[in-house]
């Protein structure tokens, strides 16, 4: 069970609190946790990846354990803590401006 937790304005859009859990089915990556979230809410198709290159958008960061995934490759295992559900994984909206 993988949980992940979602800015604001992504829980209303899709109704739920600030955490979700997902199952997801083989190996545990940013994509396939992704692809899980949107099976689960079609509501968030479009909002955290591009539908169709499926490229992350710009201003979306993900966490776990305290670092920054957004520069891993998508199909990189999620860290161990993250895959034992001590730790969620967290989609972020990044703040720009000045």
């Amino acid at each position: 069970m993988i949980r992940v937790i979602l800015p604001h304005h992504l829980r209303t859009l899709a109704q739920v609190g600030s955490e979700v859990e997902l199952n997801v089915e083989g190996a545990a990556t940013q994509r396939s946790v992704l692809d899980a979230l949107e099976a689960r809410y079609p509501m968030l198709r479009g909002t955290i990846r591009d539908q169709s290159t499926q490229q992350r958008r710009a201003y979306v960061r993900v966490f776990a354990c305290q670092e920054d995934l957004s520069h891993e490759s998508v199909d990189d295992e999620l860290p161990t803590a993250v895959l034992s559900g001590d730790e969620p994984l967290m989609i972020v909206g990044a703040i720009a401006g000045g």
